[in-house]
């Protein structure tokens, strides 16, 4: 098997780790916080990163009751002055795998050039570059992916972003749920995995991740893992935006993977009817029987138990990433060395 399968199936093995690090980590992250006197939260990364970044900001704004917003670190990085008065009060975090990122570190230090913004830079190699341009380092080598594409890494550096606004707004309910997901997450790769493998194995050459709310960031980066692994084109929606005009690309050469609620099901029904009509192939997750219509779609993933919205989205990233893995192995493409892709830019 691949290094990029090899991470993946690794990634609960280290998301544990990551869930009792940020833990110890509690009092500290909200004491630097407190601090600081922040107003607002501002997530900045590049790719992958940038993807986490946006549900993190939605997570942020919706459990803390911050306000929020995420950067993409090579815009930042163009553009420091005209951003300027966005950062007034407000605490720059960063995602990185290996905190090397050049645009992401250069815009820190433009940034820091003009006027002094607090830095929590959250990356997965120790003493990076831009921990030590940070106030605040948290890191998590474990999670570190050596393959070019982002697996292992995304999960944790998403449960380390959900924690700081769980932290933030003392959303115990959501810690502990994350917890569950963790705890259940080496069953449910052994669960539904063949299944994934079995549904995704057709001549596909187009994808479509459909997700909501705080998922709708991981959704972005579940395309990408689908385009670098697979080399296939793959975008994200918010569920019933895909008939605002990206309903024309969807067809029988297309694979759907969409994260269902409880709340507006006949509508989330009614639009996997009118996908599964043009002949698509459906996987249809979400935490209870009934918010998954089986006689709709191709495949449907129920977690073992209900969880947090926010916390769906530790086992919801595994569909797309086993999906990616699925369809390079059938074209025979390495995904562990994907064609004009390296793990990180360096400018």
């Amino acid at each position: 098997m691949s290094l990029t399968y090899n991470e993946v199936k690794q990634q609960y093995a280290a998301l544990q780790q990551t869930y009792d690090y940020m833990k110890s980590k509690r009092e500290d992250i909200v004491s630097f916080i407190s601090k600081h006197g922040i107003t607002s939260i501002t997530f900045v990364g590049c790719g992958s990163s940038y993807c986490l970044s946006k549900s993190a900001a939605f997570s942020t704004r919706l459990r803390a009751g911050m306000s929020s917003m995420a950067l993409a670190g090579g815009d930042l990085m163009l553009n420091p002055k005209r951003y300027q008065s966005l950062l007034e009060n407000t605490l720059l975090v960063a995602p990185s795998r290996s905190g090397s990122t050049s645009e992401v570190v250069e815009a820190v230090k433009l940034i820091q050039e003009v006027k002094h913004v607090p830095v929590l830079a959250l990356s997965s190699v120790s003493n990076s570059p831009l921990s030590q341009k940070a106030d605040f380092a948290l890191e998590l080598p474990w999670a570190f992916d050596h393959s070019v594409c982002q697996t292992r890494n995304i999960t944790n550096l998403y449960v380390a972003n959900l924690m700081i606004a769980a932290f933030l707004g003392n959303d115990e309910s959501l810690i502990d749920s994350i917890g569950t997901a963790i705890g259940q997450g080496e069953a449910f790769m052994a669960r539904v995995e063949n299944a994934i493998r079995e549904t995704t194995n057709f001549e596909w050459t187009n994808a479509v991740v459909l997700a909501d709310g705080e998922l709708q960031g991981l959704a972005s980066e579940g395309a990408i893992a689908l385009t670098e692994i697979a080399k296939v084109q793959a975008q994200s929606h918010h569920l019933l935006d895909v008939r605002h005009g990206p309903m024309v690309t969807v067809g029988p050469d297309t694979l759907v993977i969409a994260a269902l609620t409880k709340d507006g099901s006949e509508h989330q029904h009614k639009l996997m009817q009118d996908i599964k009509n043009r002949g698509a192939r459906i996987i249809a997750f979400g935490d209870h029987a009934s918010v998954v219509p089986t006689d709709l779609v191709d495949l449907a993933i129920i977690t073992e138990s209900e969880l947090d919205i926010a916390a769906q989205g530790i086992p919801f990233i595994f569909i797309p990433q086993i999906a990616a893995l699925t369809s390079a192995e059938r074209q025979g493409i390495n995904p562990d060395q994907p064609d004009g892709l390296t793990a990180w830019v360096k400018l």
